[in-house]
């Protein structure tokens, strides 16, 4: 199975819903239930930091010692590269 299945299928309009630069918090990336947050990109948290540590997902940024965030573009670059007929 591929390491971005979860992500086939998704619409490549939800990349153009997020602000052009910025930071994203990894609930506003995986999304979170209790807050009503939906997932950008729908994989747990452990999946997620295993995909930054082996190259799968965009690297993270601290913005303080408590605070990490990951920059719009990469997240926006990761779901257009994962969209149905983008070169893979």
């Amino acid at each position: 199975m591929s390491h971005d299945a979860p992500m086939r299928g998704m619409e490549s309009d939800v990349a153009l819903s997020l602000p052009e630069t910025g930071y994203l918090r990894l609930r506003d990336i995986i999304g979170d239930r209790e807050a009503g947050i939906p997932a950008l990109i729908p994989v747990s948290k452990s999946t997620w930091w295993a995909g930054t540590l082996d190259g799968r997902f965009p690297k993270p940024v601290k913005l303080s010692p408590g605070v990490t965030a990951w920059r719009v573009e990469d997240i926006r670059a990761l779901i257009k590269q994962s969209a149905p007929g983008a070169a893979a």
